[in-house]
C-alpha cells in the first residue's frame, strides 16, 4: 500500500469513526432530552389518526386507489416524521453553536465531512426507530401492505431519503443563521413542501394552482413511491418501476443539493 493510499484509507476510517461517535452522541440525546425526539414519532401517529378519521370518506370516491384511509395517510405521516428527524439535527447543531460546543468540533483534527456524516448517521438511526414504531401502529389502525416486502422497502426508501434531504437542509440553515431563527424556516419549509403535493389526495383530484404546484414538486414523486405498496393492486400507482424511479431521482437530486448546501455552510462557519 502506497503512502497516498494509506492516508486515504486513514481519512476514510476517521470520517466513519467520527461520524459514528457523533451518531452515538445524538442517540444519547434521545435519553437525556426525549422532548427533542418524541415529536418526530408522535407526529406521524397523530397525522395517521387525524387524517384517516377525518377524511375516511375520501376512499368512497370512485377510482380512489385504496379502500383504507390509513393506507393513504400512513406514508404521509412517516414522511413527516422522517423530515423532522432530519431537521431535528439542525436544531441540535444550533444548540451546539450557541453553547460554543461546536467550536470544539471545528478545532478537532478530523475531516470536515465527518461533521455532516455524523448527523446523517444520527438521522438514519432515528428514522429506523421511527419506522419500527409507526408502521406497526399503522397496521393496528388498519393499514395493509398490498405490495408485500417490496412495498415496505419502497416506504423505507422514501422515509430515509426524506431524512437525508432534511439533514442537509437543517444543517445548511443552522450553519448560516447560527441561532434559532433558522428553526422556523426549517419547519415551515417541511410543511409547505409536503403539503403542496399529492399529500392528501391523488393528482387527478387536485385542481387549480395546487395541481400545478404538486406536479412540479419533487415530494409528489417521493410520496408516490412511498405509497405504491399500500394502494390497490389494480390501481395505476401500485408496485411498478414507473412509480419508483421518479421518487429515487427526486431523492438523489434533492439530497445532493441540500448536502452541498450544508457543506458550503460549514465551510463558511469554519472560516
Amino acid at each position: 500500500m502506497t503512502t497516498l493510499e494509506f492516508k486515504a484509507d486513514s481519512l476514510h476510517t476517521s470520517t466513519v469513526a467520527v461520524g459514528r461517535g457523533l451518531m452515538l452522541r445524538g442517540l444519547r440525546t434521545i435519553r437525556r432530552m426525549p422532548s427533542a425526539f418524541i415529536p418526530s414519532v408522535a407526529m406521524p401517529v397523530f397525522t395517521m389518526i387525524a387524517f384517516s378519521g377525518t377524511y375516511f370518506a375520501i376512499t368512497k370516491i370512485p377510482g380512489f386507489p385504496t379502500n383504507r384511509s390509513a393506507n393513504w395517510f400512513m406514508p404521509l405521516g412517516i414522511c413527516f416524521g422522517s423530515a423532522f428527524s432530519g431537521i431535528g439535527l439542525g436544531f441540535s447543531t444550533i444548540r451546539d453553536i450557541e453553547t460554543r460546543f461546536y467550536e470544539r468540533l471545528l478545532m478537532a483534527p478530523v475531516p470536515r465531512r465527518a461533521l455532516i456524516v455524523g448527523p446523517l448517521f444520527t438521522a438514519w438511526s432515528r428514522t429506523l426507530i421511527l419506522n419500527a414504531f409507526v408502521i406497526p401502529m399503522g397496521l393496528l389502525l388498519g393499514a395493509r401492505f398490498t405490495g408485500g416486502v417490496l412495498g415496505v422497502l419502497a416506504l423505507l426508501a422514501a422515509s430515509f431519503g426524506i431524512a437525508t434531504i432534511s439533514v442537509g437542509w437543517g444543517l445548511g440553515l443552522a450553519f448560516r443563521f447560527r441561532d434559532m431563527r433558522a428553526a422556523a424556516i426549517m419547519q415551515l419549509t417541511v410543511f409547505v413542501v409536503l403539503y403542496v403535493s399529492n399529500a392528501q389526495m391523488p393528482m387527478w383530484l387536485l385542481s387549480g394552482w395546487v395541481h400545478s404546484a404538486a406536479r412540479f414538486n419533487p415530494a409528489t414523486n417521493i410520496l408516490r413511491m412511498a405509497r405504491q405498496g399500500l394502494v390497490s393492486s389494480s390501481a395505476p400507482d401500485h408496485m411498478a418501476l414507473s412509480n419508483t424511479w421518479g421518487g429515487l431521482i427526486a431523492i438523489l437530486v434533492m439530497a445532493t443539493v441540500t448536502l452541498t448546501f450544508a457543506r458550503r455552510g460549514l465551510n463558511k462557519l469554519d472560516k
